[in-house]
């Protein structure tokens, strides 16, 4: 057994807590592991059952390299990404890519990277609005908590770059079919001249329910 492997056994034999992994905004030299990032995204959608745009390690390492990204690392080790992108000219900031390695998952560190990248995007773009579209409870429920609403398709961006990121998701089909109106993924805004209050903010659980409900019916 390699040293990696026991120092990995006795972190979690000692109940690893999440104050030792670092999140940061990520730098050009972790681009290395665009290849890991591109794969822990891809089984992760094949454990939840659920449709997913394809991402290239081209990609991701160009999201890092322009200071776009945030990663999560305990040591040398990458247990977490996710990443930024903007759209319309800059109106609207997407975040994607959120993902965290199955090992260290029940430790909070979706949360810490999500604000993190919440941090980056409105460092980076702080008059735009930022929006998400996805099927995963987790992600509505971090989107919730930090003013996330859900809205129809029509008030996020009509940047063709953007929906053409799509096609790579299983579920691409039912996005043509019903014009990009909608689809099995609920799309989340947070508006910084409009944020919401505690008292506001969403039910994510409703949200996933009414997912549930498109995916019996697949949008017909």
């Amino acid at each position: 057994m390699g040293r990696e492997s026991v120092q990995l056994i006795q972190s979690f034999g000692n109940k690893m807590d999440i104050k030792d992994i670092t999140v940061k905004f990520a730098e050009p030299s972790e681009a290395k592991y665009a290849e890991l990032i591109v794969r822990l995204i891809y089984e992760s959608a094949l454990q939840r059952g659920t449709g997913i745009a394809k991402r290239t390690p081209e990609y991701i390492a160009q999201k890092i390299n322009s200071g776009k990204s945030v990663v999560a690392l305990h040591g040398d080790r990458l247990v977490g990404f996710s990443y930024i992108e903007s759209w319309g000219h800059g109106d609207f900031v997407a975040t994607s890519g959120l993902i965290v390695d199955p090992e260290y998952r029940h430790l909070g560190l979706a949360g810490a990277i999500k604000a993190k990248t919440f941090e980056l995007a409105r460092l980076r773009f702080p008059f735009a609005k930022l929006f998400s579209i996805t099927t995963s409870l987790p992600v509505m429920k971090l989107n919730s908590k930090m003013g996330y609403k859900p809205v129809t398709f029509s008030e996020l961006t009509d940047d063709e770059e953007f929906w053409r990121g799509c096609e790579g998701c299983r579920n691409y089909d039912i996005l043509q079919r019903n014009n990009r109106r909608m689809c099995l993924c609920t799309g989340m805004l947070y508006d910084p001249k409009q944020p919401l209050s505690p008292d506001e903010r969403p039910n994510p659980y409703v949200m996933k329910m009414k997912n549930s409900i498109k995916k019996i019916f697949h949008l017909k």
